[in-house]
């Protein structure tokens, strides 16, 4: 009975509406009411309204349908960053007539295609995200995926190496808007319980997206010209990109005025209301002569339109220099470093994965591309592990702190990859420095891309979780510090590499990775007071504070 008592006690001195009205940011910031003290029902977060266009009012297996086609325009647009790049000797031999002796130099020209294109991929969504914040989701992936195809059409066709670079150039930045709108999407048509489990699948799609292209690249390469990818790749862009000019509708949606919405996280009236008992399965109100205040469902013709309106009345600078300063911020900094070690030294692998192979094993480009089966496989487990078990995670300690989410609560999840990270480092480089049987280092490339999926998801949700208003922001950030990381990295593998030894290289690596991931450590016991001090620092609240038309009902 006395923990009865403490937790009605903790219900009854919630914050009221009004208090909630006046509650300044930095006192709110990321945490929420998820569970009811006393039943432990779920609350939505946030609370839908009554508007049938809300997208938290649409059918489940219509979210479904929008994440996974914003998924499927995830796996693409890394598809075709790495894919050819399994065929980088037969690309060199078409730009270059040179002699046997001038071939290594070349192929670290051709190099740029894949490294430019990775690189612009990140840093393009600092320019994507200004425009997707101001004008929403649809435009951007209509507007981005229009270019992306055109950019593949280009770059199987170029003739000469600077237009084939340009091609790739371009290319890169059409196809990095997919990566940051993916995440803002998800976040825009689930609740936040939800969100860990879908935001899985985006990073595994992420992930397995590399690993895809390189494998179908391969077995192209087997009877085909090289440019024979692209072609393929253009057919699979261009019904993608059908599919979101007359599927996919905008899921932005103004719930700012909303006070029901987010007094439901911690008013204890609103929690004994309806809105406590509501479930993913409630009856939406619908509009009717009893209740005309209630709008009417969008025709299909006016949720495919392109133009919106305006979302925010932010500036075009302080939209673009936010993502910028949010590195600034220690949560968005632990997540960037921990997907940039991950994903980064999967880049260092893929860099030199087909050499390595044919060294040590004598295979051909395309059954090193096979061994990236052993990628998706990987991606395909982190799901589980990196959503719905980094989900269980949260809830569990949410139910122990009385009903109340802190984005804190998933982290000890990650501590799988704290594990599997670094031992994926080590069978790569012990494999084939060593050569082992060639299972050993391909078991390390499954390993790390799980570690990636798993991984990353956990301190990504984290991240938008602390700064939900501002969550594309957040995502640009990681996106590009990671893509930069990558980038570099790309300079000074192999020289690492010859200095050290494939052993001792990837046991360096090994030890980064597992040290940068134990930073979540920390941040699970002082994350919050990290979290509200640093919100206060000068340059973070003249450009990292959101203004009241970016409050997404949290």
């Amino acid at each position: 009975m006395g923990e009865l008592d403490c937790e009605r006690e903790e219900l009854e001195h919630s914050p009221t509406i009004d208090e909630l009205k006046t509650r300044p940011a930095d006192e709110r910031l990321g945490d929420v009411r998820l569970r009811h003290a006393e039943t432990h029902e779920v609350i939505l977060i946030p609370t839908p309204t009554d508007d049938p266009n809300d997208p938290l009012n649409w059918s489940k297996r219509y979210r479904m349908y929008i994440a996974l086609l914003v998924c499927l325009a995830m796996f693409l647009s890394t598809f075709l960053a790495a894919g050819p790049s399994i065929a980088i000797v037969n690309i060199t031999e078409d730009f270059f007539d040179g002699s046997p002796a001038q071939l290594s130099g070349n192929i670290a020209k051709v190099a740029y295609f894949f490294t430019t294109c990775s690189l612009l991929q990140g840093i393009g969504t600092l320019f994507w995200m200004p425009f997707i914040v101001k004008f929403g989701r649809r435009p951007s992936y209509v507007l981005s995926f229009l270019l992306y195809t055109g950019a593949a059409v280009w770059a199987g066709a170029a003739k000469t190496y600077n237009s084939e670079l340009a091609a790739r150039i371009i290319l890169g930045l059409a196809s990095g808007a997919g990566e940051c709108l993916a995440p803002l999407t998800i976040a825009d048509i689930f609740f936040l319980h939800e969100r860990g489990a879908i935001m899985a699948i985006y990073t595994c799609a992420l992930s397995a997206g590399a690993s895809g292209g390189i494998i179908l690249s391969g077995l192209i390469t087997i009877h085909l010209h090289w440019r024979y990818i692209y072609w393929v790749s253009v057919a699979l862009i261009g019904t993608c990109t059908l599919l979101v000019i007359f599927t996919f509708p905008e899921t932005e949606f103004d719930r700012s005025t909303n006070v029901v919405g987010l007094a439901s996280a911690f008013d204890p009236e609103i929690l004994r209301d309806r809105h406590l008992a509501q479930t993913e399965n409630s009856p939406k109100t619908e509009p009717s002569a009893n209740n005309p205040s209630v709008p009417a469902r969008y025709p299909y013709w006016r949720s495919m339109r392109l133009y919106s309106g305006i979302w925010t009345q932010e500036s075009w600078l302080k939209l673009f220099l936010r993502p910028v300063v949010l590195l600034c911020l220690p949560p968005v900094l632990l997540a960037t470093l921990i997907m940039s070690v991950t994903i980064g030294f999967l880049v260092a692998i893929s860099s030199n994965f087909a050499t390595a192979m044919a060294t040590a094993y004598g295979f051909a480009p395309w059954q090193s591309g096979l061994c990236y089966i052993a990628g998706i496989l990987g991606a395909l487990v982190g799901i589980f592990f990196g959503g719905h078990l980094s989900d269980g995670v949260a809830d569990f300690f949410t139910k122990r702190n009385g009903g109340n989410r802190e984005p804190e609560m998933r982290l000890p999840a990650i501590i799988i990859s704290n594990i599997t990270a670094p031992l994926s480092l080590v069978l790569y480089g012990v494999g084939v420095g060593t050569k082992l049987p060639w299972i050993v280092p391909t078991l390390g490339l499954g390993f790390l891309n799980f570690s990636i999926v798993q991984s990353m998801n956990v301190v990504l949700v984290y991240a938008i979780d602390s700064y939900r208003p501002i969550a594309g922001e957040v995502t640009v950030t990681l996106l590009s510090f990671k893509a930069a990381f990558g980038f570099l990295l790309n300079f000074y593998t192999n020289p690492w590499i010859s200095q050290s030894g494939y052993s001792a290289a990837f046991g360096e690596m090994a030890a980064i990775s597992g040290i940068v991931i134990l930073g979540w450590v920390p941040f699970y016991i002082w994350g919050k007071k990290i979290r509200h001090m640093t919100w206060q620092w000068g340059v973070v609240k003249r450009v990292a504070h959101w203004d009241e038309d970016r409050e997404v009902g949290e």
